[in-house]
């Protein structure tokens, strides 16, 4: 992990393309500005972490969908003549 000191007003540059600058400090409270491309999400690591979360249930319901879907026995409108 890279740690960087920077005071208000500040910048750090990720890349080329995304640049995180020090809004304001405010007792243990940091406010960062954050400009990057669309093509880049940006999240808080809570919003993060419940979108990985989602998509980990989402991915996890289809698998068991496929896999119950292949143990059943083909219906008889499925079976051909």
């Amino acid at each position: 992990m890279l740690v960087l000191s920077r005071q208000r007003d500040e910048s750090i540059m990720i890349g080329d393309d995304v640049e995180i600058i020090i809004v304001d400090v405010r007792g243990d409270k940091v406010r960062l500005g954050i400009t990057a491309p669309k093509n880049i999400p940006v999240h808080r690591r809570e919003i993060y972490d419940a979108i990985q979360r989602e998509k980990n249930e989402k991915k996890e319901a289809q698998e068991s969908q496929d896999k119950k879907s292949k143990s059943e026995p083909p219906k008889e409108s499925d079976k051909s003549e």
